[in-house]
């Protein structure tokens, strides 16, 4: 099996731009019945602007904590709303568990996934059932740590943690929010998908896929 390496993060993060500015409108929608409407434009803005910074940085002079500590600059410059700060963490936290190296096993590179959401969930405090992306983060981290644990194959890690990622967006259609500008309609949030749920979905299943196309 060969090593992440820096350009697979790159990879990861421009297919995650990608991604999103696809979704922006989907995101959006969602983010309309029990929101204000501009979570994906806001996810989209801040991925282009993480790679307006790749672009400008010659990656292989970078290690991954630099790197990870780029993005989370642009991010935050770019979005001042609520996952400004929250990603920004994240991705610093990311940067923090990679350090100085510039590539590491497939196995320690899942924990890149952990680190990033141990580092929003250090600075936002959302718990599992509040209806936020947190409801997505925590069940697939929860199935990283126990599938290594299995010494189960990268394959069928990153089969489940997509499982995962999809099971927790549909969870919080069951959910009333608690918390952010959803919580203000208390039991009328019923019934809808959170869009930071899909949105963080849709940053664990590129995560996933440039794993499959460039390691596996």
């Amino acid at each position: 099996m060969k090593q992440v390496e820096i350009d697979d993060i790159v990879a990861f993060l421009r297919e995650a731009a990608t991604r999103m500015k696809e979704a922006a409108d989907y995101l959006g929608q969602l983010d309309g019945e029990i929101g204000d409407g501009d979570h994906g434009y806001t996810m989209s803005r801040g991925f282009s602007a993480i790679v307006r910074a790749l672009n400008e940085i010659d990656v292989q002079s970078h290690d991954m904590s630099t790197l990870f500590r780029s993005c989370a600059e642009s991010f935050l410059e770019a979005v001042g709303a609520t996952p400004g700060p929250l990603y920004a963490s994240g991705l610093i936290a990311a940067g923090d568990f990679a350090g100085n190296r510039s590539a590491m096993d497939a196995d320690q590179a899942l924990m890149i996934l952990v680190a990033i959401s141990d580092g929003i969930g250090a600075r936002g405090k959302a718990i599992a059932g509040d209806k936020t992306m947190m409801d997505v983060w925590l069940p697939v981290v929860q199935t990283i740590k126990n599938l290594r644990q299995e010494n189960a194959p990268l394959e069928v890690i990153l089969s489940e943690i997509r499982t995962s990622a999809n099971r927790g967006v549909e969870s919080t259609r069951s959910m009333v929010a608690m918390r952010g500008r959803a919580a203000r309609l208390g039991g009328r949030s019923l019934g809808h998908i959170d869009p930071g749920a899909a949105s963080a979905a849709i940053i664990i299943d590129s995560f996933a896929n440039i794993l499959e196309q460039r390691v596996l």
